[in-house]
């Protein structure tokens, strides 16, 4: 039952958007929810500081690096599966073959991914997801969104997320193994943050902003595989104000 009602939420949200596939591009930070965007991040700064990064730096002080390094890959290795098909989505079948083999590969000689040896062979990680693929068919971003806990979105990637939470593995285990598996999933990413929080905190003016625009530039260039298009100085030069 719960998977239908994500499965019709996510088509209702994808026709939605169907009429969106011109606003915005990147250039234009569409931001008109931003004063609730700033309660929410104002609500995510708190726990975070109160809960996440205590946790995080303890796991980082106490953890080895080796250990943190095969929970990294461990994690990673669940993903494979969606960006694999996401890749067949988006009409990248040697991308998909790629990933497809390299999820193969860590999850048998890398005893469940723990290990990365599929790097090291030649077969570089990618990272794709059904925002990105609603990207590819010509979806637009839309609104920026700051979701509660889960921080910076669009309406785009944030109706794509049902999506992926299907194809998440957790989601299939039962209920103790999936959230301490969230939960250790998300201690771990938060600890790989530190350095880059460390940072925000003693640069940034406006924390807000600054994520925001992160967050911006971050998709933009995954959903162009790294390679997003130079603007244009002469369609700038002559844009109408």
């Amino acid at each position: 039952m719960k998977r239908k009602i994500c499965c019709f939420a996510f088509l209702c949200m994808a026709l939605i958007l169907g009429g969106c596939a011109q606003i915005p591009a990147y250039d234009d930070a569409y931001d008109p929810l931003e004063k609730v965007n700033r309660y929410s991040y104002k609500f995510n700064d708190t726990i975070d500081r109160a809960v996440l990064k205590p946790v995080a730096k303890g796991y980082k002080k106490t953890i080895p690096s080796v250990v943190r390094t095969s929970v990294r890959n461990f994690f990673s290795n669940l993903g494979e599966p969606l960006t694999i098909v996401n890749q067949l989505l988006q009409w990248k079948p040697a991308d998909a073959m790629s990933d497809l083999m390299r999820f193969t590969f860590n999850s048998t000689f890398g005893l469940a991914g723990l290990f990365d040896i599929a790097t090291g062979w030649d077969l570089p990680k990618h990272q794709e997801d059904f925002g990105q693929t609603m990207g590819v068919w010509g979806v637009g971003q839309g609104a920026y969104l700051m979701l509660p806990l889960l921080g910076p979105s669009n309406v785009r990637d944030f109706a794509g997320l049902p999506f992926d939470w299907l194809l998440n593995p957790t989601l299939y285990r039962s209920t103790p193994v999936r959230y301490s598996a969230n939960a250790m999933k998300t201690v771990s990413v938060r600890a790989d943050l530190l350095e880059t929080t460390r940072v925000l905190d003693e640069t940034s003016i406006d924390r807000y902003i600054s994520i925001r625009e992160a967050y911006r530039q971050l998709r933009w260039n995954r959903l162009h595989d790294g390679n997003p298009p130079e603007p244009d100085f002469f369609d700038e030069l002559f844009d109408e104000p």
